[in-house]
């Protein structure tokens, strides 16, 4: 994007961009509640973001820290339960 000035309103990719985060990661961001879509989209459906909102979060430090580490917390579930690992129950001996 390379507006002087920024629209209102941003997609999930231009929003990905802007936070600096990877397109797939948006869904990940609003599934846990740091990211509020405007209106009440689909589910399937385009979502989009307020551009004032966003200004505030990206210069939000704490919010890039905890939005940072649901990103890395999600894929390291994910990744256990790929490998199996993590998913076994604990057996008394």
């Amino acid at each position: 994007m390379n507006l002087a000035t920024a629209p209102a309103r941003l997609n999930a990719e231009e929003t990905a961009w802007y936070l600096g985060f990877s397109p797939h990661e948006i869904p990940i961001l609003v599934a846990k509640g740091l990211l509020k879509p405007l209106g009440r989209p689909p589910a399937s459906g385009t979502k989009y973001f307020p551009t004032a909102t966003l200004e505030e979060l990206r210069r939000d430090v704490k919010w890039l820290a905890r939005a940072s580490d649901v990103i890395v917390e999600y894929w390291r579930f994910k990744n256990a339960r790929k490998s199996g690992a993590g998913t076994q129950p604990l057996v008394a001996a």
